[in-house]
């Protein structure tokens, strides 16, 4: 399993805690050429600046989903400097918090928009404009939650936003698989991050988690990683479209 020679854009770093910084690492070691690291705003980036640094990251870019052209801009930079893409990690998820906090039920069209385009709707520009640099064939890959399969108590509105994810992932591995792209969805349990704070009695989640797991334990971001640097490598060509669980073995249990 190697990666050498690839380049791949990273998606949604915040702090060393962050998934996507555990999958940065494992991607750098196993040998990317390199990676397109992006930060949220001004606030995030003397946060991030650091962590793009140790990895090496070639590029470091900003990148807020919900500005209008800040995506395309840093796929023409990719473009640019590049010329070709071979892996991209979205990592990215957000919803008001009172739409999170409150019950489906309660949710406001305003907030359910957001959270849809911020969560799901840009993983599908995000493969719209990764398709075209991706001319040797690629790997797409976001996040979501066993949330997303069944009711996770306070997970609320989050929860059918990732199955739209889910299903899109699906979805767009079938289209992209001519191309030789490969979609997947990554579903780690429930991991201290700085996203998953936003979520009410989420220790009281991970606590549970740890008790019923098979392994009796949580994930780390490197264990989430190494399964994300196997799946963007060729030793996984033949694999497309899963949702694979990296939760020691949480989904199992009835």
């Amino acid at each position: 399993m190697s990666l050498e020679g690839k380049r791949g854009l990273v998606i949604g770093i915040a702090n060393k805690s962050s998934i996507a910084y555990g999958c940065a690492r494992a991607y750098k070691d196993m040998g990317a050429a390199d990676l397109a690291v992006t930060y949220l705003n001004a606030k995030a980036e003397p946060h991030v600046r650091p962590i793009a640094e140790d990895l090496g990251a070639g590029l470091f870019l900003p990148l807020d989903v919900r500005v209008e052209g800040d995506l395309e801009r840093v796929f023409a930079t990719i473009k640019e400097r590049w010329g070709k893409l071979d892996f991209v990690l979205h990592s990215i998820a957000f919803a008001p918090k009172d739409d999170l906090h409150g019950r489906v039920v309660d949710s406001t069209r305003d907030g359910f928009m957001l959270a849809m385009d911020v969560s799901c709707h840009s993983f599908i520009r995000t493969a719209k404009l990764a398709e075209p640099l991706m001319t040797d064939g690629g790997c797409l890959q976001t996040v979501s939650f066993y949330g997303a399969d069944k009711v996770v108590e306070h997970y609320n509105l989050m929860g059918p936003v990732k199955a739209a994810l889910e299903s899109v992932t699906r979805y767009m591995a079938y289209e992209l698989a001519p191309k030789g792209i490969r979609v997947h969805t990554l579903s780690p349990g429930p991991l201290a991050t700085r996203a998953a704070s936003g979520i009410d009695h989420f220790d009281e989640l991970m606590e549970r988690t740890a008790e019923r797991a098979p392994q009796h334990r949580l994930v780390s971001v490197d264990d989430v990683g190494a399964y994300s640097g196997f799946l963007a490598s060729d030793a996984a060509k033949a694999l497309t479209g899963s949702c694979v669980y990296i939760d020691a073995g949480y989904n199992i249990m009835g």
